[in-house]
């Protein structure tokens, strides 16, 4: 499908990587993995073809698709959710212009026996062959199935994109690839902007992709879940093992520590060989067999041991000033997005030096209400900020945040003020940014490198309570534990929202859960929280939210009624899976058609098998519609 062959490439002197060689084949679900700035993303750009290597091959099979997820979008302004999702296909609104033109032209013609007018029947009858094979009769019905899967509502599909966050939009950017039906998957930190059941849902759809997916994550249990071999990038090697992420990670390990015991081994042999030679050098009698032992010696390859990247950023939160024992006091919050109501009647109460953690299911209100925490927003209601409260905010979307156009110096000088703008570049290098790097251009950093240098930002302001919002998307495994270190030793206070339990761990020791535009305290940590919910993990809690909806009054479901759905559920897992093999296969037959028209239009058995096969796909997505219809309504 796609061969990497002695890939360099180089940034300023330096090599990201240099001659690394691996191979993609269908049904590759592969997990690309290495601390930030390793080249991850970098990697997916030169395979996407958005940028060439220094050196190198890549040989790709003809024809092939490739659909790529960056990690920012931009988007045409004054489309709706559907027009914009309907831009996957190309070549299918391509022909339902041209029918709709030559269908114009039938109307006004009256010359219904020229030979133009044959023609453009002729001409018609074969855009819509074409138009049936493309899929053109089923890309709607297939369109709103997907955009259903991201967690979009019917009601979604009209609103203009431009109403929707970031967040929202990467789902519709998601939802594009995932209906192009591309051989080859480029996923840039795909699960940063979704909830749960929408991860759940996505998991199942890599699952079954016929294609190759690489994806770049730091969301461990994503990893896992979907993956069947992980890439590691480390100081410009690759290590490459049919592995999800955690086996990799054993496997790694085992292999380093034989490699290590190998070395020890034939250290000791060097040794003993290096002084049988000295000792035989000073006698004339054994001068031969000491310059044989030497030759022996040069001729021993070398064991070397995999190196580790350990290279991480400092990070410490100096408190400015005690405030008020009072930090935050709020009362009668609401805050509704035109007609979406998100938060109605909060009070809230946050005290010196308390850590606390908002979760619930996405679009609950987290992030709205730290928003209006940092003044962002207007709301109903008031809130009071405490005697000498200085705030620092880490937003969930740095891309927003942060001037694309400005280096990564200038985004610092910009910040810092006169007591603190010597220290600008001591505080860059301890988050990694040292010496050419600091003359980058914010737009060219990695979603880890943003967030690297959000944090560094905060370093220049005084601030003595500190409001983040999702701060470990982008963030690799030892850049997540670096920030969770200085969170513990923070002696302000913290307000985090996340969904990364093994995060929170030990950081809060209050939980706010935000659910039915409402929030519930829970005077604990996090594992007294989920301990209280009777669940093992933030997952399952999210997921039991969505199953629990219901538009009656009450919210608990019968036996009967949770035995239904389990079945349910069961039947749409398996027709869609259905679905995705028949679709597969009348593609083949699409490609077969499209290659070999002469041949295969005289074959009866080929078109037969080819309409018992679209008609049994039609079935098919109408149950599916069926079932999923009847799920929503319990």
């Amino acid at each position: 499908m796609l061969n990497i062959h002695n890939l360099s490439i180089s940034f300023q002197g330096e090599y990201l990587f240099e001659e690394i060689t691996f191979k993609l084949s269908p049904g590759d679900r592969i997990g690309l993995i290495g601390k930030n700035g390793a080249g991850k993303s970098t990697m997916l750009k030169i395979l996407a073809k958005e940028l060439e290597p220094d050196s190198g091959q890549i040989a790709a099979d003809k024809n092939l698709s490739i659909g790529f997820l960056k990690q920012d979008i931009d988007f045409v302004l004054g489309r709706t959710v559907l027009e914009e999702s309907y831009e996957a296909f190309h070549d299918i609104k391509a022909l339902e212009a041209r029918m709709e033109e030559i269908n114009h032209q039938l109307v006004e013609r009256t010359d219904y026996e020229s030979d133009g007018y044959h023609q453009i029947m002729v001409d018609l009858n074969e855009i819509q062959h074409q138009y049936e094979i493309l899929g053109g009769y089923n890309y709607q019905g297939e369109t709103e199935k997907i955009l259903q899967g991201l967690g979009f509502k019917r009601n979604d599909f009209e609103k203009l994109t431009d109403t929707f966050s970031g967040g929202w939009r990467m789902r519709i950017e998601l939802a594009k690839l995932l209906l192009q039906n591309n051989d080859i998957l480029l996923l840039d930190e795909p699960t940063n902007h979704l909830d749960i059941e929408s991860i759940i849902w996505l998991e199942g759809f890599l699952k079954n992709y016929p294609g190759a997916v690489v994806i770049v994550s730091h969301d461990k249990m994503f990893l896992d879940n979907v993956t069947n071999r992980t890439i590691e990038i480390s100081l410009g090697r690759i290590y490459d093992y049919n592995k999800p992420y955690s086996k990799f990670l054993v496997l790694r390990k085992e292999i380093k520590d034989q490699q290590l015991a190998t070395q020890k081994n034939q250290q000791k042999q060097i040794e003993q060989t290096e002084k049988l030679i000295e000792k035989f050098r000073a006698k004339a009698s054994k001068a031969t067999m000491a310059q044989s032992l030497i030759k022996k010696l040069d001729r021993i390859e070398r064991i070397e041991v995999d190196e580790d990247d350990n290279a991480v950023m400092k990070l410490n939160f100096p408190v400015s000033i005690v405030p008020g024992k009072v930090v935050i006091e709020a009362h009668n919050i609401s805050k509704n997005y035109d007609d979406v109501k998100v938060l109605k009647n909060i009070d809230l109460t946050i005290e010196r030096d308390s850590k606390t953690a908002f979760v619930g299911q996405n679009g609950q209100g987290k992030s709205t209400l730290a928003k209006i925490i940092v003044g962002e927003i207007k709301y109903q209601g008031t809130l009071k900020l405490g005697h000498n409260v200085q705030i620092g905010y880490f937003a969930q979307n740095q891309a927003e945040y942060l001037d694309g156009n400005k280096t990564v110096l200038d985004t610092m000088i910009d910040a810092a003020n006169e007591k603190n703008r010597s220290k600008v570049r001591d505080i860059l290098g301890s988050f990694l940014f040292s010496g050419e790097e600091v003359d980058k251009y914010v737009r060219v950093l990695s979603g880890g490198e943003r967030n690297r240098l959000a944090l560094a930002k905060l370093l220049l302001q005084p601030l003595n309570v500190l409001v983040m919002d999702e701060p470990t998307n982008h963030l690799d495994i030892k850049s997540k534990n670096v920030l969770k270190d200085a969170l513990k030793k923070f002696e302000g206070t913290l307000i985090l929202v996340s969904h990364d339990r093994d995060f929170l761990q030990g950081l809060t020791n209050k939980v706010f859960e935000f659910k039915d535009y409402k929030i519930k305290e829970y005077l604990g940590d996090i594992d007294f929280y989920l301990q209280q919910r009777n669940v093992e993990n933030l997952r399952e809690v999210e997921k039991r939210e969505v199953i629990k909806e219901s538009p009656k009054e009450s919210n608990k479901q019968s036996y009967e009624e949770q035995k239904k759905l389990k079945s349910l559920n069961n039947k749409l897992s398996n027709l869609e899976s259905k679905i995705n093999q028949l679709e597969k296969e009348i593609k083949e037959m699409d490609v077969d058609l499209a290659t070999n028209y002469d041949k295969t239009v005289s074959n009866t058995a080929f078109f037969d098998s080819y309409q018992s096969k679209k008609s049994k796909l039609d079935k098919l997505m109408a149950e599916w519609e069926e079932v999923h219809e009847e799920i929503e309504n319990i």
